[in-house]
């Protein structure tokens, strides 16, 4: 189909993978070949109305949003096995980024041009699109009740899998954004902290074999003694762990590490900068 209405008009175009690749990938693609300035993004299984996107479109030519999610309020899905589930997922991940939606994981989505060209959509992080968007520097973002429709084409994917790994990815989401670029500061807190406690339970035992029971058992038949040293162990391994997380970001100087809004009286150039 779509190859035939490219044939007809050159405005509509396609991209077909070698196999089925994900959400992600398909959306990457698409972002890279997107030129308009405003993409609007929609499931092709008649779910969403197309009906939506002039007003997603004027929330974000008009009213100044860089992104728009859809949300849909009242939904035609299992309650058990697809509503509730998406409930949890949509309020651990409010919780988790501070974006306040309703509904991450709306396909019907609007976004200004420079969002999509900006932000990198890998794995499964589909779901995270607004997290992304934010942790990129952009705040505006809305949201918009869309009518869902019940499922003509096509049967849904979800499942405990898919709602785990939902999870998971939120996890790392979170991480990214909170230490990707500086993992001394959890790793190197964390190693610190078991060494100082592992450093502990040792000068208590160096005192109390020394000073208050000398003829006691000796140290390493005392149960400290291996948390002590499994401590020490774990929290040298955290600490090396975040030195050579910071060692791989400075090593990586191709890779850009913040985009620039807007110059004044500079000469056009590439709008991202590598340090």
């Amino acid at each position: 189909l779509i190859t035939a209405l490219s044939l007809e008009n050159p405005n509509v175009k396609g991209i077909r993978f070698q196999k089925n690749y994900g959400k992600s990938q398909a959306l990457h693609a698409g972002f890279k070949a997107a030129e308009g300035e405003v993409i609007i993004t929609m499931y092709a299984d008649l779910q969403d109305n197309p009906e939506e996107i002039p007003e997603l479109y004027r929330m974000i030519k008009e009213e100044g949003f860089d992104l728009v999610s859809g949300w849909k309020k009242k939904r035609y899905d299992s309650i058990l096995f697809k509503n509730m589930p998406s409930t949890l997922f949509n309020w651990a991940a409010r919780k988790t980024s501070g974006v306040r939606l309703n509904d991450f994981n709306c396909g019907l989505k609007a976004y200004r041009k420079s969002v999509i060209k900006t932000i990198e959509v890998s794995g499964e992080m589909h779901r995270y699109i607004p997290v992304l968007a934010k942790n990129a520097g952009f705040a505006k973002i809305g949201e918009k009740v869309v009518r869902h429709q019940a499922r003509k084409y096509g049967k849904t994917k979800f499942g405990m899998e898919r709602f785990i790994n939902g999870f998971l990815d939120l996890i790392t989401v979170w991480f990214v954004s909170k230490f990707g670029r500086r993992p001394m500061h959890l790793f190197g807190a964390l190693g610190v902290l078991m060494f100082i406690i592992g450093l502990g339970f040792a000068l208590y035992l160096g005192i109390d074999k020394l000073f208050l029971n000398p003829s006691g058992r000796l140290i390493t038949d005392r149960p400290q003694f291996f948390i002590a040293l499994t401590a020490m162990i774990i929290g040298t391994q955290l600490f090396l762990a975040g030195f050579l997380g910071e060692i791989l970001i400075r090593s990586r100087k191709n890779e850009a590490r913040y985009t620039i809004a807007e110059e004044r009286n500079l000469p056009q150039k590439q709008k991202e900068y590598s340090s």
